[in-house]
């Protein structure tokens, strides 16, 4: 990542945590806010979104975006990011086994699962209409941001 992007995350970690640290009601509105903020200050974000771990599926929370697939059952990235508890990124879509198109202009991926006490809760997830817009140097700063989300937990 260079350092302009990583720098935009270091601000975008600040601006979200003045308002959601004791501001924030609720998960859902915390959640609302990081997807927001992400989606309008991060221009390849095409989809930034939640999605709730509900037994071996998930089920859409909230985000910004085109509309979203409302279950996600059997495969692709997020559940791969929810069954490993690890984060997954994909620079390219199409060469993702089992990947799940909800929108077929993505075309990269990013899925970061949100735990408690060691449990996946949610996962969430961006998606890029380009090609390669994701590496391993988005996980530390968005799982950051995600951190935010620990105290609504």
């Amino acid at each position: 990542m260079n350092e302009r992007r990583a720098a935009r995350y270091g601000r975008i970690y600040d601006q979200l945590r003045d308002l959601i640290e004791g501001k924030s009601p609720d998960l859902i509105a915390a959640m609302a806010t990081i997807c927001a903020v992400l989606r309008a200050k991060m221009t390849h974000h095409f989809w930034t979104g939640f999605y709730f771990v509900e037994g071996d599926r998930l089920r859409v929370g909230p985000y910004q975006g085109p509309v979203a697939c409302q279950l996600l059952e059997g495969g692709g990235v997020c559940l791969e990011a929810a069954r490993a508890k690890r984060p997954v990124v994909v620079p390219d879509v199409h060469a993702f086994p089992g990947h799940v198109a909800c929108d077929a202009r993505s075309k990269s991926e990013i899925a970061v699962p949100v735990l408690k006490d060691g449990k996946v809760v949610a996962v969430f997830d961006v998606d890029s209409d380009e090609v390669d817009r994701f590496s391993e140097a988005d996980v530390e700063p968005l799982v950051k941001i995600l951190s935010l989300l620990d105290p609504y937990l």
